[in-house]
C-alpha cells in the first residue's frame, strides 16, 4: 500500500459528515447513468460506504468499487444488507488489481486530494478502462466558503500545511492537465446546485474531535486548543455560531473521454 489516506477511522461517522442530500444525490445519479450505465462494468475508485455506488447500481450500473479502508466497505455491506450486487476490492489506486481493459468507464468522487501519487493512479485507472471509454471525476471543496477559512486557521494555528497530501483541492486545471497528457478530452458534466444549511458550532465541534482527515495530522491537544481560540474569531467574523446558515452550491463532474473514442 501506498501512503494515501486510510479511512478506517472515519467509517461509523463518515455518511453523517460527508452526504450531500437526497436531491443533490438523485441529481448526481441522473447525470451519472448516462455515461456509465450502458458501458458494462464501472469502476468506483474509493468506493467508501457505497454513498453513490449503490444509487449508481439501483439505476443500472454494473459498478465494481476499490478503497484502501475495509472498515469503509465492511460499512457499506452493512449498509446494502449484503444484497448490494457491487463488487468490492481492498485495493490501492496506484496499483489496481486489474488487466488492462477491464472496464467501460472509471469515476472518482472527493478522493484524489487524499492520494499523493495521484497522477500515477489516473495512469492506472487509464490502464483499465478500455479503449472508447470514459472517466468521470469530481474534486473535493474542502477550500471553499466559511469551512475554508475555519480550515485554513486551524491549520495554520497548530502549524501544519492546509495543503492535502494529493492533488489540491478544486485544482482543476492540474487534472485537466494530467488528463490530456494521458490522451482524454474533457467535457463538463453539470452542473448540480442546490442549498444546504450547516451551523458553525457543529463543524467546529467535529474539527474539534478529529472528524476530518485534513485535522489527523495534528496532535489532538494543539488542535482541542486551535478550535477554543477559533470560535471567538468565527463569532465575531459571522455571528453566533449556532445559527442556521444556508450555504447554495454549485459543482460540476468533469468527463474524460479516453483515446479511442
Amino acid at each position: 500500500m501506498t501512503d494515501s489516506v486510510n479511512f478506517d477511522r472515519a467509517a461509523a461517522y463518515y455518511d453523517a459528515t460527508r452526504g450531500i442530500g437526497e436531491e443533490a444525490m438523485a441529481r448526481t445519479v441522473e447525470l451519472l447513468r448516462p455515461e456509465l450505465a450502458h458501458r458494462g462494468r464501472v469502476l468506483e475508485v474509493g468506493v467508501g460506504t457505497g454513498q453513490v455506488a449503490l444509487p449508481l447500481r439501483a439505476a443500472g450500473a454494473r459498478v465494481t468499487g476499490i478503497d484502501l479502508s475495509g472498515a469503509m466497505l465492511e460499512r457499506l455491506i452493512r449498509k446494502s444488507d449484503g444484497r448490494a450486487r457491487i463488487t468490492l476490492a481492498r485495493a490501492d489506486a496506484t496499483r489496481l488489481p486489474f488487466r488492462g481493459g477491464a472496464f467501460g468507464g472509471a469515476y472518482l468522487r472527493w478522493v484524489l486530494h487524499l492520494i499523493p501519487a495521484w497522477s500515477t493512479a489516473l495512469g492506472e485507472i487509464i490502464r483499465v478502462v478500455r479503449s472508447g471509454g470514459v472517466v468521470v471525476v469530481q474534486l473535493g471543496n474542502g477550500a471553499e466558503g466559511r469551512q475554508g477559512e475555519i480550515r485554513r486557521r486551524c491549520c495554520e494555528l497548530v502549524g501544519v500545511s492546509e495543503t492535502p497530501p494529493g492533488l489540491d483541492w478544486g485544482d482543476t486545471e492540474s487534472l485537466d492537465d494530467a488528463m490530456a497528457a494521458l490522451g482524454c478530452e474533457l467535457r463538463l458534466l453539470g452542473p448540480i446546485r442546490g442549498e444546504s444549511s450547516e451551523r458553525l458550532t457543529d463543524y467546529l465541534d467535529e474539527v474539534e474531535s478529529g472528524k476530518y482527515s485534513w485535522t489527523w495530522p495534528m496532535d489532538e491537544e494543539a488542535r482541542r486548543g486551535a478550535v477554543a481560540a477559533i470560535r471567538p474569531w468565527a463569532r465575531e467574523r459571522w455571528g453566533p455560531l449556532d445559527r442556521e446558515i444556508s450555504v447554495s452550491y454549485e459543482t460540476y463532474w468533469r468527463a474524460y473521454d479516453s483515446p479511442g473514442v
